[in-house]
């Protein structure tokens, strides 16, 4: 690596801060300057590689999840030096030196500022027990207090997140989800007041509410109260209310790191921030400022979209270009605590004059907002709670004219959405990286070079979609539209490893009798396969041959939860979930189930399907408490598995008044039948025993309502965010037809729907629809009848339970050691004290105290003199 430091160097360019904006700076400027005529030195106080903030929330869920940027080569060039862990202190305009905290002084003939901003903590009595959310030593400190307070008292820790805008509420859904009884408190009336309206706010509230986070809506924290030991006992707010916490983590907005650059006399804005105009330049000869601490048009920003454009604007500038950054694009997608939350344009609807269209629906957590000109006809912005779904279509149209009704884009509403509104070229499809349809068409076409005909060359070669990646399926739409027009047949291949589709692929290995995934990839594909190619081929040979899924080499083929025959949660451990056909159930079986519970201190959950969920099994815990099922007559309800999940049932003519056919009887005969049975997605039966509909059949992949004649059987039901009724195939049918039916439908489905595919969208992509599948199961005109109930009935002749064939083979049970040296001791781990995001050697007292987390890896090293 070539030392900055040394003279006659290519033109120095010197970048303070090591974030997103740092990263897309010098990757520009690395993949423009082919001449190398400078060299690059980025001067970042964090340890860490410039990572990506904005999936901060993985690092809660996952401490091992690698955050870095791509592409990461670049800090491998020559022309590049990084150096991490070292402060910028001080800026020298005369000398054109920055000076840092290891004493290092650093030349520089451009300078650009990309400090970024901190976390403000207000200050009120306690403040200096509060943590924030906004680093990855930030989140790794916040996981292990929580882990920390749990331990020592033996409950759940409390925390509440002072904040609630998009940090404040990620970090109180990520406490949730590490077992914390979490909290918000906002000053605002309602959840993101500064980027949705009220009624997307309460709607998102009531979402939130819903998942046991609490809200303390229009107050602040005004006093943080401490126990005698100086650990947090409660929180005060301006309301007067007081609650019991153990952590307060302040999320309330960002302050720009502009302090260098006040140092050095760099003008900054009003309230805060490094100004800027619109070539990013500063008051200073020589120095740049780009992302959260540049100060635009007054106002500094915290989205990515800005920072990237700013930095591509630097690196025009600094090669001779004449680029300019002239707005800040507000526009935001996110998922928060699993919703779905957009905003784009005039999402208040400030506009003069403006018309709103709004849909709302609280029982299904359901809010959509269009804001229009007072004619209706041109959109000014929108926002979205529940469902985002239209998001991604919508934003490029900003300023255009709609072509159909605005409650027509709506997808929440019910109505027939248009064919589709054709992007102009100069229409942004993806905002992380200012990508236009234009240069998206271009891509395809080849205009700049070769031409981008499938979705991951054209990202790559575009850049859309390589960021946050809300605007692939619009990427992937235009592309698909585009190659259509140029006469090209669109690409429906798996993977980059096979070209044939998942259709294409199961009725290869259906007729030449294919069993390996190496033997298939041998003759049909390249490579050595990946995350998508090889659970679908694990699939298809399970729904083909039957049999252990684990076994003749298929158990690499599965994902985690296939692999350990259990669902893994979000603390790593895994829930076990017996089979109990069309919810019938022995008093004798609950008490086992209740046993197991109580003596593995497992968590209990009777599930929408009429079934009892335990959770919080070890790995190595499964097999003991497998055996106690199956010993008493339970099997496998194969929760885990792309395959039946359940048939729900009411108690029909059995017990009720109002049934008119045995709904239990058919239930558990259903049940047992397509039991195991893969599929390209999981699905759901109900059967109701008349048309009160008890059992919610209508809402299931496949629903059976009694009649007085017999069963009326709907096909294509799904719940979710885009929840579908099934429709009518046949109607009046006795039990056998019934049956005969349901096996050809199921067949046909798995044999050609696509990955991950379920049965509602599978039967919108048929031609033709419902009547084709009329056609197909009920008329046979395909001629496949007689082969799909064969294939079933294979099925059903071969089936075995998994847990039971797992317990009775000890090569099997080798899956479910939590370490390869067991029996033993597994590597002791190393006790360590977290102070502000950085790790030590616990004392012998700290110890003792409870004090200090473990941890299995290597201590973060503090730099010397820190």
């Amino acid at each position: 690596m070539i030392d900055p430091t040394a003279g006659d160097l290519p033109r120095r360019i010197v970048v303070v801060g090591g974030g997103p904006a740092a990263h897309r700076l010098v990757d520009a400027l690395h993949s423009r300057d082919a001449g190398r005529t400078m060299h690059i030195t980025v001067v970042c106080e964090e340890l860490h590689r410039p990572y990506d903030r904005v999936a901060l929330s993985k690092r809660l869920d996952d401490a091992a999840i690698d955050l870095t940027l791509a592409p990461t080569g670049v800090w491998d060039e020559q022309h590049v030096s990084l150096l991490l862990g070292e402060r910028a202190e001080r800026i020298d305009r005369e000398a054109r030196t920055v000076h840092t905290s290891l004493g290092r002084v650093v030349s520089y003939d451009e300078l650009v500022l990309a400090t970024g901003s901190s976390a403000p903590v207000p200050e009120i009595d306690g403040s200096e027990h509060a943590l924030v959310y906004r680093t990855i030593d930030d989140v790794d400190l916040l996981v292990s207090e929580i882990e920390r307070i749990g331990a020592l008292r033996g409950r759940p820790a409390r925390v509440i997140v002072a904040g609630g805008g998009l940090l404040g509420l990620e970090a109180a859904g990520g406490a949730a989800r590490l077992g914390a009884e979490a909290s918000v408190v906002h000053s605002g009336s309602w959840l993101m007041s500064a980027q949705l309206d009220e009624g997307a706010g309460r709607a998102l509230g009531r979402i939130i509410g819903g998942q046991g986070i609490g809200l303390h809506l229009g107050t602040r924290p005004r006093s943080i109260l401490v126990d005698e030991p100086g650990g947090v006992s409660g929180v005060k707010f301006s309301s007067g209310q007081q609650v019991d916490v153990d952590i307060v983590v302040f999320a309330i907005g960002i302050r720009a790191r502009d302090e260098l650059a006040r140092d050095a006399g760099i003008e900054l804005g009003d309230r805060g921030g490094v100004v800027i105009g619109t070539d990013c330049r500063t008051s200073a000869p020589g120095v740049w400022a780009i992302g959260e601490v540049a100060c635009f048009d007054g106002r500094c920003t915290g989205l990515v979209a800005p920072a990237n454009a700013m930095a591509e604007v630097v690196a025009d500038r600094l090669l001779g270009g004449e680029a300019e950054f002239t707005t800040v694009d507000d526009a935001t997608k996110l998922k928060l605590s699993g919703v779905d939350v957009a905003s784009f344009g005039d999402a208040l609807a400030r506009t003069e004059q403006s018309l709103e269209i709004v849909y709302a629906d609280p029982a299904r957590g359901l809010y959509q907002k269009l804001v229009m000109t007072d004619d209706a006809k041109t959109l000014l912005g929108g926002v979205f709670v529940g469902d985002a779904s239209p998001y991604a279509s919508l934003r490029p149209l900003l300023g255009a004219e709609l072509s159909s009704e605005p409650a027509a884009y709506l997808s929440a509403s019910g109505i027939e959405a248009p064919a589709g509104d054709e992007l102009p070229d100069a229409a942004l499809v993806c905002a992380c990286n200012a990508v236009t349809a234009g240069t998206v068409r271009d891509a395809i076409a080849g205009v700049h070079g070769e031409a981008c005909t499938e979705l991951g060359a054209l990202k790559t070669c575009s850049r859309a979609g390589t960021q946050c990646g809300s605007c692939v399926p619009l990427v992937k739409k235009i592309l698909e539209t585009e190659l259509t027009k140029s006469g090209i047949a669109v690409s429906r291949a798996l993977c980059e490893h096979f070209e044939l589709s998942r259709q294409e692929l199961f009725e290869t290995i259906r007729v030449l009798g294919l069993t390996s995934f190496d033997e298939i990839l041998a003759r049909y594909g390249t490579g050595r396969g990946c995350d998508v190619c090889k659970p679908v081929v694990g699939s298809i040979l399970a729904s083909q041959q039957g049999g252990y899924i684990l076994d003749g080499g298929r158990g690499t083929l599965q994902d985690t939860n296939d692999r350990a025959l259990a669902n893994m949660q979000k603390d790593g451990t895994y829930s076990v979930v017996p089979r109990i056909p069309g919810g019938e159930i022995t008093p004798q079986k609950l008490a086992v189930i209740a046993q197991v519970a109580t003596d593995y201190g497992l968590y209990t959950k009777i599930t929408g399907g009429q079934r009892i969920d335990l959770f919080g099994a070890r790995l190595e815990q499964l097999p003991d408490i497998w055996r106690i099922l199956v010993d008493a007559g339970f099997e496998s309800g194969q929760a885990y598995g792309k395959s039946l999940r359940n048939v729900k049932s009411c108690v029909g003519s059995s017990w009720c008044r109002f049934g008119v056919q045995d709904s239990v009887g058919m239930a558990v005969h259903l049940e047992l039948r397509y039991r195991g049975l893969r599929a390209p997605h999981k699905f759901k039966f109900g059967v109701s025993g008349c048309a009160r509909e008890c059992a919610e059949a209508r809402g299931k992949d496949v629903g059976i309502i009694a009649t007085e004649q017999g069963w009326n059987l709907y096909v294509g039901g799904n719940g979710g965010f885009q929840p579908t009724h099934a429709q009518l195939l046949a109607g009046d049918l006795d039990d056998e037809t019934l049956i005969r039916y349901i096996d050809r439908y199921l067949m046909y489905y798995i044999r050609t729907a696509d990955r991950l595919q379920r049965t509602a969208r599978w039967m919108e992509d048929l031609d033709g629809g419902l009547d084709h599948v009329r056609e197909v199961v009920v008329e046979d005109s395909l001629g496949l009848a007689a082969e799909l109930e064969q294939a079933m009935a294979a099925h059903v002749d071969g089936y075995e339970d998994e847990w039971a064939a797992t317990l009775a083979d000890p090569e099997r049970l080798r899956r479910f050691r939590s370490f390869v040296n067991e029996p033993g001791d597994a590597e002791p781990r190393l006790a360590r004290v977290a102070e502000r995001g950085q790790y030590r050697p616990a004392t012998t007292e700290e110890i003792e105290r409870g004090e200090a987390v473990y941890l299995a890896g290597p201590t973060i090293p503090v730099r010397e003199g820190a």
